[in-house]
This record gives structure tokens, C-alpha cells and sequence, in this order.
């Protein structure tokens, strides 16, 4: 399957130039930012990025740590998976996402809707996440090892159990998980950053903490900050970068 730059765009703020380039690849629309000055010869390495169960790549906050990310040395990668951003939605996931909302606001038990949803997103968004990861990596700007960052932390337990080549990986909050990665996080091994916001009414607490508790991974740091779902302190993003400087090795210039 052919990857295809549709537009590219240079960005150049205080945090340093980036490259913005919208792509296809067969039926999966994605965005790639690279270091401005990576080139061929002179790859920078991958983060593949997601947002909260496939809210759409173009998500503001999304876009904004993808490109503070690329500034600090990496390629970043996002893309909309089936069922997932502005891609058609079959019949079972709106259910699903009827159901989940019809019980959130009765105030009625939701784990059940919660499962009907992701588990399918997940089944569904990992090949073609593996069927991107391919193709980038065949660019000549762009290298591994790999990093996973991103709020659907259900995705990312899966891809660390399945992809050899993502070696470390950062998940924000995580209190709700399916069942099914639950238990794939005990087989996760690569060094992990957890953020957590300890007051996040969409994430129970004791949840997070739990899943924490069960990865597999020797290394593994759980930052808690106090405040609501969208309250996540902007020095985490740094430190999520030193973090990815640590086990990925950051681009630099020549």
C-alpha cells in the first residue's frame, strides 16, 4: 500500500520549524510532522500519536503536542482508524456511542456500553496503525526506534504487547480500559510514562491507579497531577519529550 502527501506546510514559531504533511494511505487519511530540517540522511525518529478512542486527528490539543513533539527532535505520526475521527462510523459503533451516552446521562453503570465500543475500536484501529507504521517507516526522514504517545491508552496496551518496534510508550489517564487490555498490560515490558489526572471525572482514580499497578514494565513512572480531564500541566509535555530523549534518541540538528 503507496503512502500519499495530499498538502505540506512549514510551521516556524518560537518552538522551532516544523513540517506539517497530510497523507493517505489506501482508505487511511494521516498527518506527519517532521523536524525542519530532517532530511534524507538524516531521519528523525517515530512517535505515533493518538487521542482519547479515536476522537478525530485534527483534535486541537492533538495537533498542538504533535507539533511541539516534532520540535523537539521527532517525527509524529497520527491518523483517523476505522470508526474513528472523520471516518464513516458503522452502525454498531453509533450504537455503542448512543448507548454510552444515554447512560452517562441517567447516571446509570457504563462498563458494559464502555466494552461494546472500544474493544471493537481497538480491534479494528491496531492493523491499520501496523499498516501505517510501515509505511513511514520506509520514508527517508523518518526512523525507529518507536515511541507511542496518547490518551487512548487502550491502544496503546495493545500495540506495545504486538509491535516489536515500539519501545517505550506514554498513556494518559487509562481508567477506563476493556477488560481484554487489562490484562494484555500485564505482558507490556517497555519503559512506560502514565499520566493521571487525579480529579478527572471521566477517568475513575482508583482505576488508573490500578492499571498502573498491573504493566508488566520495570520501568514505569506514574505522574498525578490535581485538576479535570483537559487540566493535564503543559510542563508534561516536556517531560514527556525527555522522556522519549531517554529511550528513543532525539534527532539532532547536524
Amino acid at each position: 500500500m503507496h503512502l500519499h502527501f495530499t498538502s505540506e506546510e512549514r510551521l516556524d514559531d518560537s518552538d522551532g520549524a516544523v513540517v506539517e504533511r497530510s497523507f493517505t494511505l489506501g482508505d487511511i487519511p494521516g498527518t506527519l510532522w517532521t523536524p525542519g530540517s530532517a532530511a534524507p540522511g538524516r531521519p528523525a525518529p517515530l512517535v505515533l500519536m493518538s487521542h482519547n478512542n479515536g476522537l478525530p486527528m485534527a483534535d486541537p490539543r492533538l495537533v498542538a503536542r504533535a507539533r511541539y513533539t516534532a520540535s523537539r527532535g521527532y517525527a509524529v505520526a497520527t491518523i483517523d482508524a476505522a470508526d474513528c475521527g472523520d471516518r464513516p462510523r458503522s452502525a454498531a459503533a453509533e450504537h455503542a456511542r448512543s448507548e454510552l451516552r444515554r447512560a452517562m446521562r441517567a447516571g446509570e453503570p457504563v462498563d458494559e456500553h464502555f466494552e461494546a465500543l472500544i474493544g471493537p475500536l481497538v480491534e479494528g484501529a491496531v492493523p491499520e496503525w501496523r499498516t501505517t507504521l510501515d509505511a513511514l517507516l520506509e520514508l527517508p526522514d523518518v526512523r525507529g526506534p518507536v515511541g507511542y504517545s496518547g490518551g487512548w491508552a487502550a491502544l496503546g496496551i495493545r500495540l506495545a504487547v504486538v509491535e516489536p518496534r515500539i519501545v517505550a510508550a506514554g498513556f494518559f489517564a487509562g481508567g477506563y480500559v476493556p477488560r481484554t487490555q487489562r490484562e494484555e498490560a500485564r505482558r507490556v515490558s517497555i519503559p512506560l510514562l502514565f499520566l493521571l489526572q487525579w480529579d478527572d471525572e471521566g477517568n475513575p482514580r482508583q482505576r488508573a491507579l490500578e492499571l498502573f499497578d498491573a504493566f508488566g514494565s520495570r520501568e514505569k513512572t506514574l505522574h498525578a497531577n490535581p485538576g479535570g480531564h483537559i487540566g493535564t500541566p503543559w510542563f508534561e509535555l516536556d517531560d514527556g519529550c525527555r522522556f522519549l530523549d531517554r529511550h528513543l534518541g532525539r534527532f539532532t540538528e547536524a
